[in-house]
């Protein structure tokens, strides 16, 4: 069965010798992040730092919890969700697809009954720097909450949105959220709230079981529920709570709720962050400010942090598996809804953040640069500069296949296409933009506008296949009357009726 909070997930991963608790006292000031960094860099299991110096609150720093094992990332994801721990890459989407394609509503639960509402906090007691929230590089801007999901209004859903945003914390009761614009909250808060000028009820959810993480990892369309799909993922109902200060609904097993408002025309400093590039991702800059206004926790919170950078874009944290295990399987659901051909849509694993591969038939001319506007205006793929297309027979987690594929069907004159022509949306993290084209609006997007690429490591379509098998029994055809061979000791059309 899946597991149904964070907690249970760790007991999971420790029962099968994958989790390293450290009883000694470790500092939240680099050295927690260091210490995880070492484990993502050498495939070790994840550490649970269970002494944190200088905290105000008994609770538990967990490094990169959801980072999957090098060969194999989807492999503690899968366990979690109660799958079979040696599924090949194919298997893992295919069950993942399935239980998506069975999504489930959740089940409300009262107050009393919900483990995050064990300890609540309100007015004058809050206080967001009383937990140990990891200081990560050397360099950033400041602390910061970086594996939560953030619950907001949904105006066409009654149990909201659920999406990733990185929180930095300025003092007891305020913090900045990276919002960029062409995603789906901050587009509700930038074109909506902020233009009412009303404040925009939020809730960041902290240590959320591992469906719900999982769920506000993936693309979910306008008009669809991430609730939903995370019971599906867990085959069933997630339950949710009622906000202390708001309507808003949140996973009833979370170990930390933080509630608040982000406030219209009103920014803090955020950054610079040393992002998932491996570089330092600045200068700082000016991001919607969050207020607190409570504070809900299980007691001894597990609170879970990823180390970005790691590797620089390889899968070795917990956001480039997820982009493997829980983006991936969605895209791939949401191209065959689309009525697009797709065996599987794969994150690259080496640089999940910015190349897919997706595994397709062809089954007519231009049928991958339909595909290729599709995925690239998709709101959900804006960070993805580059798609490799290969055959729907080819392996798609197999780097070598892929790479074969390139070597051997992409014609470096004919099959590899620049997309967009510079008027494409960008995301300022890339490393190859310059300081300059980073830097933003208000809103977070970068200035610069960009070309997308796709390289066609396909073979020859099943039309062009059709056509040319025709071309040559016509020319068989020709040849055989020619020497006086009857249509009819052939199976020609001729002798069926009809001519050529």
């Amino acid at each position: 069965m899946a597991v149904d909070s964070f907690r249970a997930y760790l007991d999971r991963l420790a029962d099968g010798g994958d989790l390293a608790e450290f009883e000694a006292s470790v500092s939240w000031n680099l050295e927690a992040s260091a210490i995880t960094m070492l484990a993502n860099q050498r495939d070790g299991p994840i550490p649970a730092f269970r002494s944190i110096a200088e905290s105000e609150t008994d609770a538990v720093l967990v490094g990169d919890p959801y980072r999957g094992s090098r060969e194999r990332p989807w492999d503690r994801i899968a366990h979690s969700l109660g799958m079979a721990s040696d599924l090949s890459g194919a298997d893992y989407y295919a069950a993942v697809i399935d239980r998506l394609s069975s999504p489930r509503e959740p089940r409300v639960v009262d107050r009393p009954a919900a483990p995050c509402k064990e300890v609540v906090k309100t007015g004058g007691d809050v206080d967001l720097l009383s937990f140990p929230w990891p200081y990560i590089h050397q360099g950033d801007g400041g602390r910061y909450s970086n594996l939560q999901t953030l619950v907001a209004p949904a105006p066409d859903s009654e149990w909201g949105r659920w999406s990733s945003h990185r929180m930095m914390l300025h003092d007891e009761t305020q913090a900045s959220l990276l919002l960029l614009a062409g995603e789906q909250v901050p587009n509700l808060y930038y074109y909506q709230y902020e233009r009412r000028d009303e404040p925009m009820p939020v809730a960041a959810v902290v240590g959320a079981e591992p469906a719900v993480e999982y769920s506000a990892d993936m693309w979910i369309p306008s008009g669809r529920s991430e609730a939903t799909f995370a019971g599906g993922l867990k085959e069933e109902p997630v339950d949710l709570v009622t906000c202390e200060t708001s309507d808003l609904l949140v996973p009833a097993s979370a170990e930390l709720v933080i509630e608040g408002r982000v406030l219209p025309g009103e920014r803090l400093d955020e950054g610079p962050f040393g992002d998932y590039f491996g570089y330092m991702n600045g200068p700082r800059r000016s991001m919607p400010t969050f207020e607190i206004d409570a504070i809900t926790h299980r007691r001894a919170p597990r609170v879970p942090f990823c180390v970005e950078g790691s590797g620089v874009g390889y899968d070795r944290n917990s956001s480039s598996t997820l982009e493997v295990a829980a983006a991936g399987p969605d895209a791939t659901l949401g191209l065959r809804a689309a009525g697009f051909d797709v065996e599987f849509a794969v994150p690259w694993r080496f640089t999940s953040r910015t190349v897919w591969v997706i595994a397709t038939d062809c089954p007519y001319p231009g049928y991958l640069h339909e595909l290729a506007n599709f995925v690239f205006t998709t709101w959900g793929m804006l960070h993805i500069d580059f798609f490799v297309f290969v055959d729907a027979d080819v392996d798609p987690f197999e780097p070598r296949a892929v790479l074969t594929a390139v070597a051997l069907e992409a014609d470096p004159d004919e099959d590899f296409h620049q997309f967009g022509v510079e008027r494409m949306p960008k995301v300022p993290l890339n490393i190859y933009q310059t300081p300059d084209e980073k830097e933003g609006a208000d809103v977070g997007t970068s200035k610069a506008k960009t070309a997308k690429a796709y390289v066609d490591a396909t073979t020859d379509g099943e039309w062009v296949r059709r056509h040319a098998d025709e071309e040559l029994r016509k020319r068989a055809r020709a040849v055989l009357r020619e020497a006086g061979v009857s249509g009819a000791e052939f199976g020609s059309d001729e002798s069926r009726g009809e001519t050529e």
